[in-house]
């Protein structure tokens, strides 16, 4: 079993360390430099120190200088997946350059990274493949994929895994799914500070039910058709099992599994594991519902809430608005019924004939035998105050329902939510146009600011980086034995409080997302409590201090590209003897005055340990005596500056 990086200690038998070395951060200077060691910005001092001086141009770059540099490369080229190939070399070949673009330029970038960019970049997954990115494990590994796991050189914190049998609104792309795992853990990093180097994308060969992949001379994946549900089954298990014996902590976030409810029913509470597609999206979408309904003026009790789209997306956004409405005040049957849900035959009614097992909580039997064919007929029957589109069907909200939906309701909320762009259920500026800009509006997908009637208006988008960033950084931080329907919610109403005034004023539903950062801090709190009040933490320490200083807490845990080099200075400086920066200093205390880890690296204490006790203590004088004769003295004067 894998020992933790700061399970090591000074009274360490020397032997013991070089026995478990590869899992303990090594000594810089008895290894190859990382891709990351490569940055422009680090000064000549850590150059020297990382022995990567002379293997870079010689000038010292300012940040603004490298964003200056990678935003131009970036605006020439010709297609949104040139740019996503680029930024994905940029990842691969230097993270803390690419977060810290990414994190200035969140709102910008985030469609190239992920939706609806990353759409057909997994439709090409094989045909453009350059580098290895995350791991495969395929069902001929079956028996043995504790062995391939510890191929995986990093500690992992939590993994983004996919079987690849649903992406997105695009089927079964099998294998090519693996951009979804390595774009949604970017937006882990970026959102919620987690260590880019503490993140698994793990992608399932278990064969493609799509054949014209099976027949294509580039698929990079087994060329078997998909295994059974009981053989999958199978594989999840000893997958599951092999993760956690190798990463006790690991936190295991399901997405775009064509069937996703037998997992997560299966494994939500022995693992800490949640499932996206289902409560994460779920989760964003009632937090914009929430500040919907007190936007519109229309009390709980009479909302009708009708959704295209009755799959695992859809009837997971609805079964977690029936718990706002409960927390509203109606009983559950209540809830259950101000939902009308609609799929390819119409409305989901009992008398329908034979229903999947899932949508039989929201069918219908009061519809006095009547079946309803269309999403217009439905809209006529209904009469609803909310109309949400899960259905990946582009236009399905057509001019003449959007009307309706004015002509009904003082604040129609129209929510389409279907991924990417083009699956969308009907554009901002169809809804706006048509509703005769009456309508509370939050898609799936990015849609540009519309200027209506003399004013600027801003689209809302239930994006679920808003919620799932938390969400993992909650249960890692909270170190949770399983992620509660209780840690779920509380993401969601955490969410819907992150609203500024001005922002409210401005009849927003979600928080700009060039705050996702502070709004990400609000959620982790959020789902922290929750974790601590259904009694599944661990981090016993944090039940003890407030609000202020938990979010410091989280704060001083998060990944900061940006000061990145400021570990390099302090590492240098603990060397020669010259004083730290305030910020290293005070980064990876815990809540009980203890180091720790956390999510965002090797703490202080850690970083020291390795360096006095991670390796021959006779290789220090030598690394000494290379870092003072380049900056002058052991005082920390550089002379090459």
């Amino acid at each position: 079993m894998a020992q933790s990086r700061d399970a090591s200690s000074a009274s360490a038998p020397q032997p013991a360390i070089l026995k478990h070395a590869h899992h303990h951060a090594p000594a810089r200077h008895t290894h190859f430099p990382a891709a990351t060691d490569y940055d422009t910005a680090n000064s000549i001092e850590a150059r020297k120190y990382l022995k990567t001086y002379g293997l870079t141009p010689p000038a010292v770059e300012t940040h603004e200088q490298q964003a200056s540099r990678c935003m131009a490369i970036l605006d020439a080229k010709p297609s949104p997946i040139e740019k996503y190939r680029y930024l994905s070399v940029l990842r691969n070949s230097n993270a803390n350059i690419f977060y810290r673009l990414l994190s200035a330029n969140v709102k910008e970038l985030t469609p190239l990274i992920y939706t609806p960019t990353v759409g057909e970049a997994c439709q090409k997954w094989s045909e453009l493949y350059t580098f290895p990115e995350g791991m495969y494990l395929s069902y001929s590994d079956k028996g043995h994929l504790h062995s391939v796991i510890q191929n995986w050189p990093h500690e992992v914190e939590i993994t983004v895994v996919t079987d690849g049998s649903r992406i997105l609104g695009l089927g079964d792309l099998g294998i090519n799914g693996m951009g979804i795992p390595v774009g949604k853990l970017s937006l882990y990093t970026a959102c919620a500070g987690i260590h880019p180097k503490k993140t698994l994308p793990l992608c399932l060969d278990l064969g493609t039910g799509n054949e014209e992949l099976r027949n294509d001379p580039l698929y990079m994946g087994s060329r078997r058709p998909k295994v059974t549900p009981d053989e999958e089954r199978e594989f999840l298990d000893e997958m599951m099992s092999a993760l956690t014996e190798r990463w006790p902590s690991i936190v295991i976030q399901y997405e775009d599994f064509k069937n996703p409810f037998p997992s997560l029913e299966r494994y939500q509470n022995t693992y800490t594991m949640f499932n996206d597609d289902i409560q994460g999206t779920g989760a964003v979408i009632l937090a914009g519902f929430i500040n919907a309904v007190k936007q519109s003026g229309t009390p709980a009790k009479d909302q009708r809430a009708v959704f295209l789209g009755a799959g695992s997306a859809g009837v997971g956004v609805a079964k977690q608005i029936v718990q706002f409405f409960i927390n509203e005040g109606l009983t559950e049957d209540q809830a259950r019924r101000c939902f009308w849900l609609v799929d390819s035959q119409g409305l989901v009614a009992h008398d329908r004939g034979k229903l999947a097992d899932h949508k039989l909580y929201f069918a219908r039997d009061d519809n006095e035998g009547k079946q309803y064919k269309s999403l217009e007929e439905v809209v006529d029957y209904v009469k609803p105050t909310i109309l949400m589109g899960l259905s990946t069907i582009g236009g399905a909200f057509t001019p003449q329902i959007l009307e309706k939906m004015a002509a009904m309701n003082e604040r129609p909320v129209v929510f389409p939510l279907s991924n990417p762009s083009s699956k969308s259920e009907c554009t901002f500026e169809e809804a706006i146009k048509y509703t005769k800009g009456k309508c509370l509006f939050a898609s799936g997908s990015p849609f540009p600011t519309l200027h209506h009637d003399g004013k600027d208006l801003v689209p809302g988008q239930g994006n679920n980086m808003y919620v799932f960033p938390g969400i993992g950084m909650g249960a890692i931080l909270s170190k949770a034995v399983s992620v509660t329907q209780n840690m779920i919610y509380a993401s969601a109403e955490a969410l819907s409080t992150a609203l500024l005034p001005e922002e409210v004023s401005q009849h927003w539903l979600y928080p700009a997302i060039g705050r996702i950062r502070d709004v990400s801090v609000i959620v982790t709190r959020g789902v922290i409590r929750a974790a601590q009040k259904d009694k599944v933490d661990r981090e016993l320490a944090l039940r003890n201090i407030g609000d202020e200083e938990l979010d410091q807490y989280i704060r001083e845990r998060m990944y900061d590209p940006f000061r990145e080099g400021e570990r390099v200075e302090n590492e240098i400086a603990e060397l020669v003897g010259r004083p730290a920066s305030s910020a290293g200093k005070t980064e990876g205390k815990a809540a009980n005055g203890t180091a720790g880890a956390g999510a965002g690296g090797q703490s202080q204490q850690g970083r020291s340990e390795a360096l006095s006790h991670g390796v021959p203590l006779e290789g220090k004088p030598t690394l000494l005596r290379e870092v003072t004769n380049f900056t002058g003295d052991a005082s920390g004067t550089s002379n090459g500056r």
